[in-house]
């Protein structure tokens, strides 16, 4: 994709793929969602925080694969207790 846009908010059927993959957990019940973001992603991260509030947003400053994307999420989960699903692109 040749675009500044990050790819996630593209729009697909008239909304941003994230906003798709949000509705869809939020449907299955998920009552704590957390988005991984890399670093320096303004637009991502105003969109995240606009959908589902600033504590939403953990930040992984290099992009260093799945299992490091869950460690940046497991600071932003804090004392949560529960389940927690990793989706896989």
């Amino acid at each position: 994709m040749k675009s500044d846009l990050p790819k996630v908010l593209h729009q697909v059927g008239g909304r941003a793929m994230l906003d798709w993959v949000i509705a869809t957990v939020q449907g299955a019940g998920v009552s704590r969602i957390v988005v991984v973001v890399g670093a320096n992603t303004p637009a991502l991260n105003e969109h995240v925080a606009k959908t589902l509030g600033a504590g939403a947003i953990a930040v992984q400053d290099r992009p260093q694969g799945t299992g490091h994307a869950v460690c940046a999420a497991e600071k932003a989960l804090g004392d949560f207790d529960g389940d927690v699903i990793v989706p896989l692109r």
